[in-house]
């Protein structure tokens, strides 16, 4: 079973996808997309426990070998996104059963191809395949933003559709120029033969900047950014949820190909320019968190800033910076999700106030505990992992070239987010208790479980801390083994690599 470890993140979704659109009855969509979800957690948890051996599991599809095959190659860093894919794809989709499922006939298939895509993308071993699995991906966000309807919808949808289309067109022109000069689109040999032209290759620069800009455009990276914040906050909150992952393919597709193919042939390709843009970002990020007049919309500026943050990773080359970046991601991730899906429960709870900050009948006093435990991590304060992982990362950039700007700017950004969280706060759950609740619905325990386990998530990582640094240790440092990653692609055959 071992030897098809790798691929069943991926057959897993694409097959609910398959059954849900032979049965139409929501009920048995549900069903089906709730049991596939608590699935694909247990596989990638299974995934992610095999490969904290050190060893790459690579899977040649049709016994075709690299670099002429379609590989998929699960290490340590691969199967960890796969995991948090699963989990957040399970909690996004409680949320949604609770009746957001109810708008639209395809949720249920559009959701799991949506996870097919995301699990794909972070297993692939292809630049190639990366792209089919980026366009799987967006084909299902661009519905899934539709989903329920509206005119705020359909004008995000607008601009999101038409940014990705030109970003899929840059990434097409650039895979076009990479094999016409390199021969190859196969990671590894990839950085195979960057090495041996020495990255003197003019086309072959280009061809990699204009995969960089499309990785920061699906990350979200400042000039590139401005669609993501009306886009997330427009969607549905469970939609929403899980679109606090989709920025982070981006991120990851830059880190491994600057530790891949970067570092050993062209060192110098991101240095001088990434840092700055990615401070720029968190700058804009903090600032549009003050300006936000929703939660959600809060929750989408901290989306972008945990890309800013983020982004300053791949420029540093460095296995400690990376170690610390992974366990923000995974911090920050589940903070942006836990804050969509709060946002939406206390929007019910709020009546015609929802989740804006204004006056408004108080929401039940769990979800204002609820809000309390999420802005402590999100605004990086003890003792919850926000602390941590702002800690972790910090020192980590200590030694680098620029850290005390970098620091500066964090610091800042960190103060500014918790002077939004107060201010926001108080207006939101504790300002207006003399105003009397309405009687409202009980939440439905699909709403209830998704958000107490997200919210959960904060100090739980606090906990977990110790061993969760470590695995990204490890995580790091197999990312930044290049040679050992193209040994094990193209140094054996598919049977062997099988074992």
């Amino acid at each position: 079973m071992q030897v098809h470890a790798p691929i069943l993140p991926i057959l897993v979704p694409f097959l609910a996808a398959l059954l849900q659109m032979t049965l139409r009855q929501r009920k048995m969509q549900r069903l089906i997309g709730l049991t596939a979800c608590l699935l694909l957690v247990v596989v990638t948890l299974w995934l992610t426990l095999l490969t904290d051996d050190g060893l790459l599991r690579v899977y040649a599809l049709g016994d075709w070998p690299a670099p002429y095959g379609i590989v998929l190659v699960a290490d340590r860093l691969a199967a960890a996104m796969t995991l948090l894919t699963a989990i957040l794809g399970l909690l996004a989709l409680l949320a949604a059963s609770a009746g957001f499922d109810d708008c639209g006939q395809h949720f249920h298939p559009l959701f799991q191809l949506q996870l097919f895509g995301l699990c794909g993308a972070f297993l692939t071993g292809d630049l190639f395949n990366l792209f089919v699995f980026f366009e799987v991906m967006l084909l299902a966000s661009y519905a899934l933003l539709a989903h329920g309807g509206g005119l705020a919808r359909t004008r995000a949808g607008l601009s999101y559709v038409v940014l990705n289309l030109v970003g899929s067109a840059i990434f097409l022109i650039g895979l076009g120029l990479l094999y016409g000069t390199l021969g190859t689109l196969n990671l590894a040999h990839l950085a195979q033969r960057l090495v041996l032209s020495g990255g003197d290759q003019a086309l072959a620069r280009l061809a990699l900047m204009l995969l960089i800009v499309v990785f920061a455009l699906k990350a979200g990276l400042l000039p590139l950014c401005f669609w993501l914040p009306h886009t997330y906050t427009a969607a549905g909150v469970p939609v929403a949820a899980l679109f606090a992952i989709m920025t982070k393919v981006g991120i990851v597709a830059i880190l491994r190909l600057q530790a891949l193919a970067l570092t050993p042939a062209i060192p110098d390709l991101l240095a001088h320019w990434l840092p700055a843009l990615a401070l720029a970002t968190v700058t804009l990020a903090a600032m549009g968190m003050l300006a936000a007049a929703r939660l959600q919309a809060m929750a989408a500026w901290l989306v972008l800033l945990s890309t800013g943050t983020l982004l300053l990773a791949p420029a540093q080359a460095s296995v400690a910076v990376d170690a610390a970046a992974l366990y923000y991601l995974a911090q920050s991730t589940l903070v942006s999700a836990a804050f969509f899906i709060l946002a939406g429960a206390i929007a019910e709870q709020r009546g015609e106030a929802g989740d804006h900050f204004r006056a408004g009948a108080p929401p039940a006093n769990w979800l204002s505990i609820c809000f309390l435990i999420v802005a402590i991590g999100a605004a990086g304060l003890p003792p919850f992992s926000g602390f941590v992982a702002k800690v972790m990362l910090l020192a980590a950039l200590r030694e680098v070239a620029g850290a005390t700007v970098m620091w500066t700017v964090l610091l800042a950004a960190s103060f500014l987010v918790m002077i939004a969280l107060a201010r926001n706060g108080c207006l939101l759950v504790w300002k207006h208790q003399a105003i009397p609740r309405p009687w409202v619905r009980p939440l439905p325990w699909t709403t209830t479980t998704a958000t107490l386990v997200l919210v959960a998530a904060g100090p739980l990582l606090a906990l977990a801390a110790e061993p969760l640094a470590a695995y990204a240790g490890r995580a790091a440092s197999q990312l930044h083994s290049p040679g050992a990653y193209v040994a094990s692609v193209l140094g054996q055959t598919p049977r062997s690599a099988h074992r």
